[in-house]
């Protein structure tokens, strides 16, 4: 079968690497490790945990054990929510390290157990390339075997996409997980130990928490179906390449109308499986196993692929009962390397296991009633699902989803509106970068009975936004209809934005590409506990049509409200308690932001609300703010003077603002222009002057420097472009700050021009290209703005 054809890219907002992280190296074993974070003593109590939680979030077969709360005669790590520290990364922001021969953690049971799941981290080497090592699993004091562990599938750097270069700042995503089996059912009871024997091959392991659970006896092979090995000849022990006896069998199943088996074993496969109008079933996740990656051509991996929507799609697609453990290393949003993806409509996942994938699944639409159930998404690159552009009437239900790169579960309207989707049931942990639930745009979408927890940097638990490339009102594509976030628990959700450099709330909505106008949106009987900064935020355009009805806040960081753009909300039985700040509000917009008072509220109202310029050290019930000061940097504190939305004021002022666009062409949106990387670009659409981008910096600034630039790269060959400055306090009438003037952009000097300003305050800056001698379009990857 010809394989599918490549689907749109992923992209995803580009991150400045602003926080600098020390890294230590020594001799011919070198090890990547973190500067060791203040130390910090247990909670009193244990954390709340986000598994188990009764009614809410995916029911899993699998008891789970915090490492921090076992036996240990290691060192206990945390709690510690700043960004770049291994305790940051940890469920419950805490973990138990051992650095020496006999160190252990020892869990036991609670139930009878033949199985067992552990989340670790070991640190990189030198290279960036990983280490291997092992730890002794001991049974009631007596070793069964050697585990192997590995760093290779963790440690990025840099700025967005991110790097293997343990050279460059910001490292980050320190952890994996490896499963093994028991070869019998343990008793409740049981002591379960993992245990270092030396720290030859790498000088600490860290472990998080154990899964411990009672895997069933493998499901043999259902009666008339297709066997990919006795059938077709797929090799089980991983030794050969089964791709094209696979897809041989797929065929075959599809045009003889029978399933289609993979029987115990470990199956190498180099390229994606395709599948259309077929049943792919194993004997069960833990014992069918599909794995690999090209030895030569990295863009081509393991992964069970419906035909893109270009090819016609595929449908009544049936995949379960398996596993699709990857070997993707690196993040590369441009190759098509996840577990499942391209179009399945009227099709469902069902007890799949995806690990070591770039995502989970990434599904290009349009497709239809396509749902993913009763699976587990583990150890990502990026998203563990992500519903892209034209998916309806779809559904995620019932899977476990921990340790993404990107956003947990993810809708995006990009272009094709997704309309009547669900995300229902799931339990979604550790996003590394961004939300643990998200839609991006969408009509009549519904977010209910999940439990989201530790988010790690730029995102909050739940977003709705009117956000990204292609998610606007004028193709359909923006938030509209009515959205229902109901029965949601937030645990520790919410972290800190290293681009803006203050909190993200729990909940938090958007309006950066358009204003939130054509929608109802429901919040209702949910809690948000220990959140990490704000419980609820509004930000970059206006947000109307909230609702909030019965909600429970229990502990925030900063404030119950952080309001940083217009909107309108109405608040039935919300009741805040354990806010850190006395005003439980932060709004500076003023009568912008329209408060609608039902019955049963308290807690979190004040009139007036805080506008105090300086956003406040967050406060957390499980833990400080180790050493103080500021949560991204404790050695650089931030002193704004911005009553409306305090970044600092001595820095670049455009960084991390909203900013809007005439067009812009493909995917290089004006985003970009104010990202802090520049290796992207904001580009408008060609052979269309004039075009212009304009950046809100929050209030009137006394702007006196702007700096331009373009991608440093060679070749981005010298070009002149003509540009004019204006500016505005309201964001109606505009002033001339310089007239249009070309500025020459030369590779050989950075790529970069300076215009020179009077310093007439303006709080909304806009800049006017209308000819460019290296392409027919305005072109800019950073504008700068500086008061001196």
């Amino acid at each position: 079968m010809t394989p599918p054809l490549p689907g749109p890219r992923l992209f995803r907002r580009s991150l400045s690497a602003s926080l600098s992280v020390a890294l230590a190296a020594a001799g011919t074993a070198a090890a990547v490790v973190l500067a060791g974070a203040p130390p910090a003593q247990a909670a009193a109590v244990p954390a709340p945990s986000p598994v188990g939680i009764s009614g809410r979030g995916a029911t899993v077969p699998f008891k789970e054990q915090e490492a921090e709360y076992a036996a240990t005669n290691g060192s206990l790590i945390g709690p510690n929510r700043l960004y770049g520290t291994l305790p940051s990364e940890a469920s419950g922001r805490q973990a138990v390290t051992l650095d020496a021969a006999g160190e252990y953690v020892e869990f036991t049971l609670t139930a009878p157990a033949n199985a067992m799941t552990f989340r670790y981290s070991l640190p990189d080497n030198a290279a960036g390339t990983g280490r291997d090592a092992s730890l002794d699993l001991r049974i009631n004091g007596s070793s069964l075997k050697s585990v192997p562990v590995t760093s290779k599938y963790g440690w990025y750097y840099g700025g967005y996409p991110f790097n293997n270069n343990p050279g460059d700042t910001n490292p980050h995503h320190f952890y994996d997980e490896t499963r093994t089996m028991f070869g019998s059912t343990l008793a409740a009871g049981t002591k379960v130990r993992l245990q270092v024997t030396s720290t030859a091959a790498s000088p600490t392991f860290t472990i998080d928490l154990a899964d411990f659970e009672q895997v069933a006896a493998p499901i043999g092979k259902p009666s008339g179906a297709l066997d990919v090995v006795s059938d077709f000849g797929a090799d089980p022990s991983g030794a050969a390449d089964s791709t094209a006896k696979i897809q041989a069998a797929v065929d075959a199943g599809r045009t003889q109308g029978k399933e289609v088996y993979i029987p115990q074993g470990t199956f190498k496969v180099q390229d994606h499986i395709v599948v259309d109008k077929v049943t792919l079933r194993g004997a069960g996740p833990w014992y069918s196993v599909l794995t690999g990656r090209h030895p030569t051509d990295r863009s081509k991996a393991v992964g069970v692929y419906g035909k893109y929507a270009a090819q016609g799609g595929s449908s009544n697609v049936s995949l379960k009962d398996f596993a699709i453990i990857g070997d993707i290393r690196e993040r590369e949003d441009n190759d098509q390397v996840n577990a499942i993806g391209g179009a399945m409509s009227n099709s469902v996942v069902d007890n799949v296991w995806m690990q070591h994938t770039k995502c989970g699944a990434w599904m290009d639409g349009p497709m239809d009633n396509f749902t993913i159930r009763n699976s587990r998404i583990l150890d990502q690159t990026a998203d563990g699902v992500n519903f892209h552009y034209g998916v309806t009437n779809s559904t995620v239900t019932n899977t476990f989803v921990r340790n993404t790169g990107d956003d947990g579960l993810a809708m995006w309207a990009e272009n094709v509106p997704n309309v009547k989707n669900k995300f229902t049931f799931n339990t979604v942990i550790l996003p590394i970068l961004a939300n643990n639930i998200v839609t991006y745009g969408g009509k009549d979408i519904t977010i209910s009975d999940n439990v989201m927890s530790d988010t790690i940097t730029n995102g909050g638990g739940l977003h709705i936004a009117n956000r990204y490339p292609g998610v606007n009102s004028g193709q359909g594509t923006a938030v509209s209809g009515t959205h229902t976030a109901a029965r949601n628990t937030l645990i520790r959700t919410g972290n800190n934005d290293y681009n803006w450099r203050f909190g993200v709330g729990a909940i938090w909505f958007s309006g950066l590409n358009e204003p939130i106008n054509n929608a109802t949106i429901n919040i209702t009987d949910s809690e948000v506990l220990d959140s990490s900064y704000a419980a609820i935020h509004l930000i970059e355009g206006a947000s109307n049509g909230l609702h909030f009805d019965n909600i429970k806040i229990d502990g925030a960081g900063t404030y119950a409200l952080q309001i940083q753009a217009p909107g309108t909300a109405s608040f039935n039985k919300v009741v805040a308690t354990h806010i850190a700040q006395s005003n439980p509000i932060h709004n500076c917009v003023g009568s912008g932001f329209q408060i609608t008072q039902g019955t049963g509220n308290s807690g979190w109202y004040a009139n007036p609300p805080a506008c105090t310029g300086v956003w406040p050290d967050p406060v957390w019930t499980n833990g400080g703010v180790p050493g103080g000061g500021n949560p991204t940097d404790p050695t650089d504190p931030t002193d704004p003077t911005d009553p409306t939305d305090p970044p600092e004021e001595t820095g670049n002022l455009a960084q991390g603002r909203p900013i809007t666009e005439t067009s812009h062409a493909d995917v290089y949106g004006a985003g970009n222009a104010v990202d802090g990387n520049t290796n992207s670009y904001w580009e408008s659409r060609n052979n269309a002057f004039p075009q212009s981008v304009t950046v809100d910096l929050g209030a009137a600034k006394a702007v006196k420097r702007l700096v331009l630039k373009l991608p440093p790269a060679s070749a981005w060959g010298t070009r002149t472009q003509t540009i004019g400055v204006t500016g505005s306090t309201d964001n109606s009438t505009y002033n001339s700050l310089k007239a249009a003037t070309g500025y020459t952009f030369n590779p050989a000097s950075g790529n970069t021009a300076t215009v020179s300003l009077t310093g007439t305050p303006v709080r909304y800056l806009r800049l006017t290209f209308t000819a460019n001698t290296g392409w027919p379009a305005g072109q800019l990857s950073e504008l700068e703005a500086y008061t001196s």
